[in-house]
């Protein structure tokens, strides 16, 4: 293999190992070395057997890729990685694709982890239902926009006509609702203008939000975990300070305004975003102590007016998500009594993979 194809294999997210007519190990990119957790220089020129012992499986995968001189992909692969004194069970796909038609020719085996793989469909059906549900959203809030402001303005026609005071608290009520709709409706359609984008510290923004917090909640304890050598963000000031509010928000009622929560900044690496690769990406957690999210709404917690507090809108996480969406970023939960870890995960755009290097769906 040329210089040029192997530094287009160390670009990409897929664990890729290629192995001689032999079954030796000759290359594996940074991807297979993470995942492995091994060196390149400890795999090369070892047997495929030493590596993977006992795998039959992929023995058997790789027999029938050489036998038909085709690609072969073999699900739900099991196998025990053994480096050193160190060995670690792992469940993954592997496709088997012969270098070229000649008998003698090697083979690239593409290993990717089942739990990778369920995330991308997680990220890519999150992703439909995000945008269908705004929107769907978008156009509810347009349609009672309308007979809202009808409604308010015959109350006060009404309210005009009446002689008896009592009666006129009736219409105050219909025009408070009226303006409390309203309101809602107004921050249905708030997320949908583009962002204003600025280059700023990720630190800028968990500071202004922890000072939010501590205002309106006394009785809550914010610890900061901070990787202060992060790279600056290219972002909209404002929307990220509202999403990071609403999830911090969210986390502080849940607990009834007494409780710790954690904000933590990290640099991951190589992470897949929005069906595209990463060098480098943002990862800000919010975590509480709290009572965690119910069972019943758990999968169910981005979507509008899912709440799972009493009188709550259901609108904080749903615009929270919209926002981030909107920087090419994905929000994950994790949730159970005592710890519910809400993480933002804002891609650095330029260290972006070109376009040719694009994840594929999972779909295909």
């Amino acid at each position: 293999m040329n210089p040029d194809a192997r530094e287009g294999l160390d670009l990409l997210s897929t664990a890729v190992v290629l192995i001689d007519a032999t079954q030796r190990v000759r290359y594996l990119n940074p991807a297979a070395e993470n995942l492995f957790r091994v060196s390149h220089k400890s795999m090369v020129g070892q047997s495929l057997h030493d590596v993977f012992a006992e795998c039959t499986a992929l023995d058997a995968a790789v027999a029938l890729a050489q036998r038909d001189r085709c690609s072969f992909t073999q699900h739900d692969l099991a196998v025990v990685v053994t480096a050193g004194n160190q060995m670690q069970k792992l469940l993954l796909t592997c496709t088997v694709t012969p270098e070229d038609h000649s008998e003698r020719s090697g083979f690239m085996l593409e290993f990717a982890p089942i739990q990778q793989q369920l995330r991308i469909a997680r990220e890519e059906r999150l992703l439909d239902q995000s945008q269908a549900n705004r929107e769907l959203v978008r156009n509810l809030a347009h349609e009672i926009k309308n007979p809202l402001g009808a409604l308010r303005g015959a109350a006060q026609l009404l309210e005009r006509e009446l002689d008896r005071p009592e009666l006129r608290e009736y219409t105050q009520v219909i025009m408070m609702e009226a303006d409390r709709l309203q309101a809602l409706m107004d921050r249905l359609l708030t997320p949908h203008r583009l962002p204003q984008v600025s280059m700023l510290n990720v630190h800028e923004i968990t500071e202004r939000v922890r000072s939010l917090i501590l205002a309106e909640f006394p009785g809550i304890q914010i610890r900061r975990d901070y990787d202060t050598s992060l790279p600056p963000l290219e972002g909209d000031r404002e929307q990220l300070i509202q999403a990071v509010l609403n999830v911090a928000k969210n986390a502080a009622q849940a607990m009834k305004g007494r409780g710790t929560i954690t904000f933590r900044s990290r640099v991951v690496r190589r992470v897949t975003l929005a069906k595209k690769l990463y060098r480098l990406a943002i990862a800000l957690d919010v975590i509480d102590d709290g009572p965690g999210i119910p069972e019943d709404i758990r999968e169910r917690v981005f979507f509008p007016l899912v709440s799972g507090r009493e009188g709550g809108t259901g609108l904080g996480l749903t615009i929270a998500q919209t926002f981030v969406n909107q920087h090419h970023g994905l929000i994950e939960v994790e949730s159970q009594p005592g710890r519910t870890s809400f993480t933002l995960l804002l891609p650095l755009r330029d260290t972006a993979v070109s376009s040719g290097e694009d994840i594929p769906s999972s779909k295909h």
